[in-house]
């Protein structure tokens, strides 16, 4: 019988029940389980992404400052994912009590780095991912995303998500309330993994936080191709993101919202050919899992 400690977290919020909320499960040693068995556990998790945290060597999970990393959807393991990654942070800082300042994590995507910052915010690093204009190559699936909503671009980024620049024109009230079908998208296209939908916001009065600070974009996810219809808060889009209006509004820091129903906020900076990405984290569930 083997039991592991396992935990929730939400991700990109202050707030339980907002944000992304990904499961963190702990691992004694690298192959303590199975492949097979972690997908067994994502599935029977059923959330958008559930992480495996390892300890490598004789690091314990409340005095190391390295791990492994890896993310499984309910259908498949996934290469990077940014929210998981900022909820796995969480649980060593604030559930674990981990006094490390950097945490350094191995995963398919290299190494990232989570650091602690004040206000129990969070950065992560992620790879920034560039982009090629693919103009008039996706207009099936543009069409099967936003529907009659005017576009401004279409590029698909190398980590082969494609992006949807929408017009200025576009309300936040339009943006957040446009819907699509995930079978019609799955029938668009297979040659992408997810589809960024995103919109300037900077002159918009309807784009601020509670506090009133305004946004620099705007931004919705849509992976059914990983199982994920839509995605609340997205890490590793905002590396796609942050690269694509760096080039259009010529600035390297961002404050942007993803506008799904949940919601969340993410601070970001490009530095060479890396995100730091950080917001906040809350655990909300702590337990085991017996099997």
């Amino acid at each position: 019988r083997v039991i592991l400690p396992l935990y929730v977290a939400d991700a990109f919020t202050n707030k339980p029940f907002k944000g992304n909320s990904a499961a963190v499960c702990l691992l004694p040693f690298p192959e303590a389980v199975s492949k097979e068995t972690k997908q067994e556990i994502a599935a029977e998790m059923n959330l958008s992404e559930t992480a495996f945290l390892t300890r490598l060597g004789e690091d314990t999970f409340d005095n190391g400052n390295k791990f492994g990393l890896e993310w499984f959807t309910p259908t498949c393991e996934v290469n990077l994912c940014g929210h998981a990654t900022l909820a796995s942070s969480a649980v060593l800082f604030f559930a674990l009590n981990n006094k490390s300042e950097i945490i350094e994590f191995e995963t398919l995507s290299g190494t990232l780095k989570a650091k602690r910052l004040n206000d129990n915010k969070i950065q992560i690093d992620l790879p920034a991912y560039n982009s090629t204009s693919v103009k008039g190559k996706f207009d099936k699936l543009v069409k099967a995303v936003v529907g009659s909503l005017p576009v401004e671009d279409v590029v698909l980024s190398e980590s082969k998500k494609l992006l949807i620049r929408l017009c200025n024109e576009v309300n936040r009230q339009e943006f957040e309330s446009f819907k699509n079908n995930a079978n019609e998208l799955l029938s668009a296209s297979s040659e992408v993994v997810g589809v960024i939908v995103t919109l300037e916001a900077k002159d918009k009065f309807d784009c601020k936080d509670d506090a009133g600070n305004q946004y620099d974009f705007i931004s919705r996810y849509f992976a059914p191709w990983l199982g994920v219809a839509e995605d609340p808060v997205t890490g590793s889009a905002h590396s796609v993101l942050a690269p694509y209006w760096s080039k259009t509004l010529q600035q390297n820091s961002f404050y942007a919202r993803q506008c799904s129903a949940r919601g969340g906020d993410l601070n970001m900076k490009l530095v060479d050919d890396r995100v730091h990405i950080s917001g906040n984290a809350v655990v909300v569930i702590q337990g085991q899992i017996n099997f």
